[in-house]
């Protein structure tokens, strides 16, 4: 018997967890975090409904938070297999996995400080030697290569477009009386999209685990640089700084990166730009060291770490650094973390710069429900920062073109070579989104599909998939 349970990102974007078994064999595809509403957030505290002593293995897809986030409290709670990954999820995931427990001590620290915590005293999921600890289980492999996580079941990668060493996950169930294949996603990128190659077709499957972060809607069409160009304009128009919650990795990369190249072509003035946050330099220089996985024919990236070293571009990384940043006025650029304004330094330049008119808020990508970078995307004239309410009164704008996730068309486009499986599950996107894209399969297609809900399992091995 094979079966899949959807233990993340059912229904919802973050969280992913997908727990895969084959006879005696148990793997997690992914391990992430779940992120956004408090009932989702608490889901990372409570009590897991299977028990990760008996999970033989680990396969990340990339190494965001809400995929890899989860694993050093998994690890904490009795994981000890081997985690699979790519190299450069291998070296992201270090940065990623500390810098998400210093948040979540500071975070904790400055609750119990403060005094705004219900917990006594507040605490966090897990700390640096849970992150050791967890690290010592990633064993990085190349893409296109067969690796064996436990018993029958086997997995290779293939380029998901979405991030420096994002996958989606071939899997071979190799057992009588035929081999089962499966396909995981993980988060498609987009096509044409700087540093990044376009996603690879998806090889024919049984089974495909699907996201649809934006399956019920596109990006504009407009041009990234005339959108960035535009943005900026506007707001050096207004005389204040702007600020941008950046992914570390990824985002702030791309943002760099595509600021200067219109400031070589002076389609926009030189601007001071303070990378605040210390992982996303990091993550830079592990970016240039992986250079070969990038698309260079679009972005150079042996000179992203002398378009860091720029007189342009300030790497704060200490705390002081980063608070005498409160000092500028503008016009000017901060990047900061954390992507969805989840929590990191983002919230203090938030809490400096929302109530001032003349600052400009830039969002760009997906906000999940829940989350800070939601609220205001959705028109908030307040929102809270650890205990307080801010006013809304700075200028919010997105800029699309900076999204990491294929819009609609564009996973059409990514499934359309794909033969008809006998299932396609449909996760990591909102319920309207999940079930917009299974529609509209089911519909112009003829595909046998499903949105999970959280908890659900299907078994996979009798040619149908009966819940």
């Amino acid at each position: 018997m094979v079966k899949i349970s959807f233990y993340g990102a059912a229904e919802t974007v973050t969280g992913s967890k997908y727990l895969l078994e084959a006879g005696d064999a148990r793997v997690l595809i992914d391990c992430g975090l779940f992120q956004g509403e408090k009932e989702l957030r608490s889901k990372n505290w409570g009590p897991l409904e299977f028990q990760p002593g008996r999970v033989n293995a680990v396969v990340l897809t990339h190494a965001h938070i809400d995929h890899i986030g989860f694993l050093p409290r998994f690890v904490k709670l009795g994981f000890h297999g081997r985690t699979w990954c790519t190299p450069a999820t291998e070296d992201l995931a270090e940065i990623m996995l500390y810098d998400s427990a210093h948040n979540q001590e500071e975070d904790a620290r400055y609750a119990n400080r403060k005094g705004f915590t219900r917990h006594k005293p507040a605490l966090p999921l897990y700390d640096r030697r849970d992150v050791q600890h967890a690290l010592r289980s990633l064993k990085g492999t190349h893409r296109k290569q067969w690796f064996n996580p436990a018993g029958p079941i086997w997995c290779r990668y293939h380029d998901a477009g979405h991030l420096l060493g994002s996958s989606m996950i071939e899997v071979e169930i190799r057992q009588p009386p035929k081999t089962l294949r499966l396909l995981f996603s993980g988060d498609v990128g987009r096509y044409d999209a700087p540093l990044y190659h376009d996603p690879a077709s998806p090889p024919e499957c049984d089974y495909i685990i699907c996201e649809s972060t934006y399956g019920n809607r596109d990006h504009p069409k407009a041009d990234v640089l005339e959108e960035l160009t535009e943005a900026v304009h506007a707001a050096v128009d207004r005389g204040g700084m702007m600020v941008v919650a950046a992914f570390a990795v990824g985002r702030a990369q791309q943002l760099i990166y595509l600021l200067q190249v219109l400031t070589a072509k002076k389609e926009i003035p030189e601007l001071p730009i303070y990378l605040d946050s210390p992982m996303a330099i990091d993550a830079s220089r592990i970016y240039a060291a992986h250079a070969a996985e990038q698309d260079l024919s679009e972005a150079r990236l042996a000179s992203l770490s002398a378009k860091l070293a720029s007189r342009q571009v300030h790497l704060t990384r200490s705390v002081a650094e980063s608070r005498r940043i409160n000092e500028v006025k503008g016009p000017g650029v901060i990047i900061s973390s954390s992507g969805m304004m989840t929590g990191g330094r983002i919230l203090h330049h938030l809490k400096q710069r929302l109530p001032d008119e003349r600052n400009t808020i830039i969002i760009g990508g997906f906000m999940a429900a829940g989350t800070r970078g939601r609220h205001l995307q959705e028109g908030a004239r307040q929102i809270r920062i650890h205990g307080a309410d801010v006013p809304v009164k700075a200028a919010v704008v997105e800029v699309s073109g900076l999204s990491g996730h294929a819009g609609h068309a564009e996973l059409l486009r990514w499934l359309r070579p794909l033969p008809a499986p006998r299932r396609a599950f449909f996760t990591h996107g909102e319920k309207a989104a999940a079930h917009a894209l299974a529609d509209e399969l089911h519909a112009t297609r003829g595909w046998n599909v499903a949105v999970p809900r959280l908890g659900q399992s299907f078994e996979l091995s009798t040619g149908t998939a009966d819940e």
